[in-house]
């Protein structure tokens, strides 16, 4: 039994928040797009509902794949803003997709969560117990961010994207390296008081690059593979400068390494099936590939694995969807608020 991603979906918030809304708080167009590469990001509306954007994720990402959704036994969801207390923003996704008996659970690994469920994932298809799996990343970070902190507001944004992991006879053998480290929690968290992300920015770019880069060695040390043999490197998308200098530590081809980080910004969970949609949308996926994923998250927690992708018959099709209530398609709010 194989594990290999077989279909990827993503679903965004309609409003569109560009650079020129943090003016107010100090921060110029050119300064964000010089410290984060970012341009603009995405807005889910505070009525709006994550579980909408994971649904409209996960429904594509079966799409793409081929496969019915009485296929999956068990949904996961990566996710550190959910919709309600409890339960959990999976089991509603599971019943929306139809499988009101399917095994559902929230995972919560911060940035790190995806990766995390797609390890679990492989876990389950290798060892028989399982023949496909949803694994779904969604965020909405506005909820936990302050809006007037300059050095988090910027980074910030929503969005979901999901992935379904199933076995595939032939495919390469999946590997992950995960790690945590809770001695370091005064670098990123929101307390349950202020409920708010807080960083040091300056420590966070320094451990995000050195565990993501040290898990990366590690998986392809692990599989006797180099840089050369991963066809696209997907990482985390907080900041392009953090994932350049991933790229760079590693030795990966710069051409190789995926960035939209300039028009999502930091979704979290959601980061990596949202860039694996993109790439898919931009032809980059358009037959069997050998995949390097990584990401860095608050705990802090971080992983990175090596994955097959064997598309399914339907992956051709579908772009990323636009979900929320907002009034209009895509358009753009230069004076939005929060």
């Amino acid at each position: 039994m194989t594990a290999a991603i077989v279909g990827v979906g993503a679903a965004l918030p309609e409003r569109v928040v560009p650079n020129e809304h943090f003016e107010r708080i100090g921060a110029s167009p050119e300064w964000i797009v010089k410290r984060t590469g970012i341009r603009e990001r995405r807005f889910l509306a505070p009525e709006g509902r994550l579980a909408d954007l994971a649904v409209a994720a996960a429904e594509q990402a079966l799409r793409g794949s081929g496969r019915t959704a009485a296929s999956i036994r068990h949904v996961v969801v990566a996710t550190i803003t959910p919709d309600r207390v409890t339960p959990g923003v999976s089991v509603e996704v599971a019943a929306r997709l139809g499988l009101p008996q399917a095994v559902a659970f929230d995972l919560h690994a911060a940035c790190a969560g995806f990766v995390y469920g797609l390890d679990h994932a492989a876990a389950l298809i290798e060892t028989g117990r399982a023949e496909a799996v949803l694994v779904c990343g969604a965020d909405a970070l506005t909820r936990i961010t302050d809006h007037e902190d300059r050095g988090t507001a910027v980074l910030l944004a929503d969005g979901a994207g999901a992935a379904v992991v199933a076995d595939v006879p032939g495919a390469p053998e999946p590997c992950f390296s995960l790690g945590s480290d809770g001695e370091q929690i005064p670098l990123l968290y929101a307390d349950r008081e202020d409920r708010k992300l807080r960083m040091d920015g300056r420590e966070v770019f320094d451990h995000a690059v050195e565990k993501m880069s040290a898990a990366t060695r590690e998986v392809l040390a692990r599989r006797s593979l180099t840089c050369e043999d991963l066809d696209l490197f997907v990482a985390h998308q907080a900041n392009a400068r953090i994932v350049r200098a991933v790229g760079k530590e590693v030795g990966l081809p710069p051409e190789r390494l995926y960035l939209n980080v300039h028009r999502v910004a930091n979704t979290s969970a959601a980061s990596i099936p949202l860039g694996l949609t993109h790439a898919r949308e931009e032809g980059l996926l358009d037959g069997p590939k050998l995949l390097g994923l990584a990401a860095f998250g608050a705990g802090i927690t971080w992983g990175a694995g090596v994955i097959g992708w064997r598309p399914g018959a339907g992956s051709g099709s579908g772009s990323v969807s636009e979900t929320g209530s907002e009034t209009g398609s895509g358009s753009v709010d230069r004076e939005a608020g929060t």
